[in-house]
């Protein structure tokens, strides 16, 4: 009876094996989703713009951008995380949806493991920036009207649980000075109120916010990597602003539903590749600031697991609540 049990089970893995190759080999027969887990014209929403006309290109299908802001990325997570895994929806997520916002978020709708890693695309520094007219021009001057003031400064992000929360966090909490985090549903509207004068400070992503620098609508204190960015290459870093080892990079990657056919995966993953050594391409991501880095699925994995333990001690060092 055993015996028998255990042929129908590896009869049925034969099966759904062989199933899995065929699906492999027709895919794709149908336009692609790629979810964006934050509102329209964001940072994610140009990588995705950057990256996937050249992956339509080579899957001979359309990929069509669906932006999902809210919730610090989670609601566009957790669409995909509990999509249909064919390989038909696909997540670009970043570093804070895998690891920072499953922390800060309650009942988020999933977990790390109903997320299968396809590739690592890039990574993008935040900017610390103020209004123009701001009297503040370096971070020791925005250190000294922390101090002065009567209340924290307001600080606004894309929302809770993205890596530009927790860039304020860590910079409140590295020059010990009191703010205000004010969260969007998205870098837009932040950068909105920022340029309206409703919040004094702004932690976004440089792509979002580099023509207002060259505008001069917008001035940049400082960036969040530890080393200066080709884009604003006369901005220096949090680190070199009197804070050593201060690092807060916005990571980007391609993510599907688990248990989406490993064939499929590999598909996206050898394209993937390709399209980041394509020269139009690392042209779109270097005017947005973009280092980009192709891996193997794998190595992606690695990536988001070193990240994780990071952004937990800082989260439980600062003292942040899940809400």
């Amino acid at each position: 009876m055993i015996a028998r049990a255990a042929v129908v089970a590896l009869f049925a893995a034969i099966v759904l094996l062989g199933s899995a190759q065929a699906q492999a080999q027709d895919y794709p027969t149908k336009p692609i989703t790629l979810i964006v887990p934050f509102t329209p014209g964001g940072s994610t929403s140009v990588i995705a713009r950057a990256i996937s006309d050249k992956l339509s290109e080579a899957l001979k299908q359309p990929i069509v951008i669906d932006n999902r802001g809210g919730a610090g990325s989670t609601i566009g997570a957790r669409a995909v995380a509990t999509s249909r895994p064919d390989g038909y929806t696909l997540l670009l997520g970043t570093n804070a949806t895998l690891t920072i916002a499953l922390r800060l978020t309650r009942n988020a709708g999933y977990e790390r493991k109903d997320l299968a890693s396809i590739g690592f695309v890039g990574a993008v520094p935040n900017v610390v920036a103020v209004n123009a007219k701001s009297p503040v021009r370096s971070i020791a001057e925005l250190v000294k009207q922390a101090n002065n003031a009567d209340k924290p400064i307001q600080y606004g992000s894309p929302g809770i649980g993205t890596v530009n929360h927790l860039s304020g966090e860590l910079l409140a909490h590295t020059a010990t000075i009191k703010m205000a985090h004010v969260p969007y549903r998205g870098a837009m509207p932040a950068l909105s109120d920022l340029l309206g004068g409703h919040i004094s400070l702004l932690f976004s992503a440089i792509p979002n916010v580099h023509s207002h620098i060259g505008a001069g609508t917008v001035r940049a204190l400082a960036v969040t990597s530890a080393k200066r960015s080709s884009l604003v290459p006369n901005v220096p870093t949090v680190a070199e602003s009197g804070f050593p080892g201060f690092e807060a990079v916005l990571g980007y990657g391609l993510l599907a539903p688990a248990a989406t056919p490993r064939p499929i995966i590999d598909r996206l993953n050898r394209e993937l590749r390709a399209t980041l050594a394509n020269e139009s391409v690392l042209k779109l991501l270097a005017q947005e600031g973009v280092e980009p880095l192709a891996t193997t699925p794998e190595e992606f994995t690695t990536i988001i697991d070193r990240e994780e333990p990071k952004w937990s001690a800082i989260i439980k060092d600062l003292g942040l609540a899940a809400n």
